[in-house]
């Protein structure tokens, strides 16, 4: 039953969206181990990484001690098209389930990328502009973060190059269109167009590319072109740091009528969604303010927490990144071309994996069939198509709420809608059609993988 004195949407004003990002790090006991040198197997120096990423962002990703960064005037002045982004009550949804839980989801579709994307792409693309920068390059899976840096690009006048996973690129051509609307040049990863992508061709021939095969490739496109630097999407603790917004914005909506939510939940590929909605609740559980129940949502197609070993690893399948100690399937893993969602990273972040390692985070993997069920189901029942990426969490909240049900708990759960399914209708046409395939990769297949995993003594 609708709680009336709790509206549908809780909007905030403009004037209580954040001035500052969050850097969970700050406030973590057991720090994130540092990004190693792939070659000396030595922590990665500022002077190091300045050869592929801007200046600023080199600050952000090797601070681990300061808990905030201001938020850039011109920055926020961008975030004012788009946020601050809704909270919302699901009560159909709760009505539908018959669950005494009470659901809320923070909606981060309200904005042309369709995703939380663009919290992050308008951050990196700034500070690339305000370095002199002619441009930048990236990879792109479902298409969600190269659709947003594409339009980060094009408001600040920079040039966007986009190596995008080939089956993405195939399944997902209106996606595609709209990057190159927005300016940005779209290459199907692996390619012929840089000396990495041609070794990965001849060791993997015919394959549908994964991101740490579109990521080798931009990186070489940006240490080969004078007057660009690689940006990343997700993994980064850069990237967690400004997609905290989500989780700031979430905590103040639900402060302002008292509600506390029991279990977060959000959907875990690289881990930018999870980190940014989740890092201010983290952040009172770490200094003992507060207790919550976290759960990252994988595919079962691509479980790097749920089956994945924790050791370091290269960042990308052309091993020509750093090394980051993380929950791995390996760098030369490629997910399964069937998999209809973005989450195809064989890693996850530095962050998620050490709070996961030391217990202060739970995962979960779900096959595409039923992540597809419950994208119908909530489609159906909140008015809103979902991204698959965001129907793997609405898939757990779903199965939460009915256990409460089931044991007559008036659970609060939260979860983030990481984004809109439009583009990926060719997905929603497979499993109406009943030709989506449930692939999970066996342990031998995993462990071949796995057996490559560099050998680091630290």
């Amino acid at each position: 039953m609708r709680n009336e004195s709790i509206p549908y949407k809780i909007y905030l004003s403009e004037s209580e969206m954040p001035t500052a990002w969050y850097n969970l790090r700050a406030d973590m006991k057991n720090k994130p181990a540092p990004l190693l040198n792939p070659g000396t197997h030595q922590p990665m120096q500022a002077e190091e990484l300045a050869g592929v990423f801007c200046d600023e962002l080199v600050k952000q990703e090797l601070d681990n001690d300061t808990a905030y960064f201001d938020i850039p005037e011109e920055i926020r002045d961008f975030y004012k098209m788009f946020r601050p982004s809704p909270l919302i009550r699901a009560y159909r949804l709760e009505e539908k389930l018959g669950t005494p839980a009470k659901i809320y989801y923070k909606f981060e579709g309200n904005n042309t990328s369709g995703s939380h994307k663009l919290n992050s792409a308008i951050a990196q693309a700034y500070y690339a502009k305000k370095q002199g920068l002619k441009g930048v390059t990236t990879e792109t899976g479902a298409g969600q973060w190269g659709t947003a840096l594409s339009m980060a690009c094009a408001y600040l006048d920079l040039d966007c190059k986009v190596y995008m996973v080939k089956c993405s690129y195939e399944q997902k051509p209106f996606r595609r269109e709209v990057m190159r609307t927005y300016g940005a040049s779209v290459t199907p990863s692996p390619s012929m167009e840089t000396e990495v992508g041609k070794k990965i061709l001849a060791e993997h021939p015919g394959t549908t590319g994964s991101l740490g095969c579109a990521i080798s490739e931009a990186v070489e496109k940006a240490v080969t072109s004078e007057g660009y630097r690689y940006v990343l999407g997700s993994v980064l603790s850069q990237v967690l740091l400004h997609q905290s917004v989500i989780g700031l914005e979430a905590k103040t909506a639900l402060d302002k009528y008292g509600i506390k939510p029991d279990i977060i939940i959000g959907c875990a590929g690289g881990g930018s969604n999870l980190g940014g909605l989740i890092a201010p609740f983290m952040g009172e559980k770490l200094r003992g303010e507060a207790d919550y129940r976290f759960i990252a949502v994988e595919p079962a197609s691509c479980p790097s927490l749920t089956r994945g070993v924790y050791a370091y690893d290269f960042c990308d399948t052309g091993m020509v990144c750093p090394l980051a100690k993380m929950y791995t399937l390996g760098s030369d893993f490629i997910p399964s071309a069937n998999h209809a969602g973005g989450l195809r990273y064989h890693g996850m972040s530095s962050v998620l994996s050490q709070l996961y390692d030391d217990g202060l985070m739970e995962a979960v993997s779900v096959k595409q069939s039923e992540v597809f069920e419950a994208a119908e189901y909530f489609a159906r029942t909140e008015g809103i198509l979902p991204a698959p990426e965001s129907s793997h969490a609405i898939r757990t909240a779903i199965d939460e709420a009915v256990k409460c049900k089931e044991t007559g708990e008036e659970k609060t759960i939260l979860f983030g809608l990481t984004g809109t399914g439009y583009f990926d209708m060719v997905a929603y046409e497979k499993f109406h059609d009943g030709k989506m395939e449930d692939y999970i990769p066996t342990d031998a297949e995993l462990k071949i993988s796995r057996d490559k995993l560099p050998k680091i003594d630290v």
